[in-house]
């Protein structure tokens, strides 16, 4: 779940730091901010670093456990970035953008996958809300339709098992119903 939660809220901070830090505020400066909230997960690390280097660890030491406890690939780039930058001075802002581009990359292709994965739902639906129905009540209307020809073929059914089985019926169409509706939200990507 925390790479869900890492995942989610990564491309916001990964603009959020570019936008502080294009602005003139400081690695430090730009950590403690996210780490005041906003952020899901992402924040409860930040505060934590800062928590900690505020009691006299250093920063490095803080990214380095981070990293170490992070799930999700994306956020364990940025942090990587981040005490790159801290050890040998990097060029922060523009590798910010370039991991950012490709967080909306993979932001868009699993919305995109998503949207295929729900392409045949809205006739899933159709098929299982309208036609069983209509499929049912003509079963319910059978023994009357078919009166004593019916008995004469030998296909005479009492009114209470035909009750039962159109019951039945309208169940399970409901519960088809039930089960296209979770699919469609078991898929969702999270974001």
């Amino acid at each position: 779940m925390r790479d869900l939660d890492e995942a989610r809220e990564l491309l916001y901070v990964i603009r959020s730091l570019e936008i502080l830090m294009t602005s003139g505020i400081g690695l430090e400066a730009a950590i403690h901010s996210i780490g005041q909230g906003g952020y899901g997960i992402v924040s409860e690390d930040f505060s934590l670093i800062m928590t900690n280097v505020g009691k006299g660890r250093s920063m490095e030491d803080e990214l380095r456990r981070t990293i170490a406890e992070s799930k999700y690939a994306g956020y364990k780039k940025m942090l990587n970035t981040l005490l790159n930058n801290i050890i040998s001075d990097t060029n922060i802002i523009d590798t910010l953008k370039t991991q950012g581009g490709r967080e909306e990359e993979i932001r868009t292709d699993k919305v995109e996958k998503y949207i295929e994965d729900l392409a045949g739902m809205p006739e899933s639906l159709l098929t299982f809300g309208m036609l069983g129905p209509i499929i049912l009540s003509l079963v319910g209307l059978f023994p009357q339709l078919m009166g004593e020809a019916g008995a004469a073929v030998g296909m005479s059914m009492e009114q209470g098992m035909v009750d039962s089985v159109v019951a039945g019926g309208l169940f399970i169409t409901l519960a088809g119903m039930v089960l296209v509706g979770l699919k469609a939200h078991f898929k969702d990507p999270g974001l």
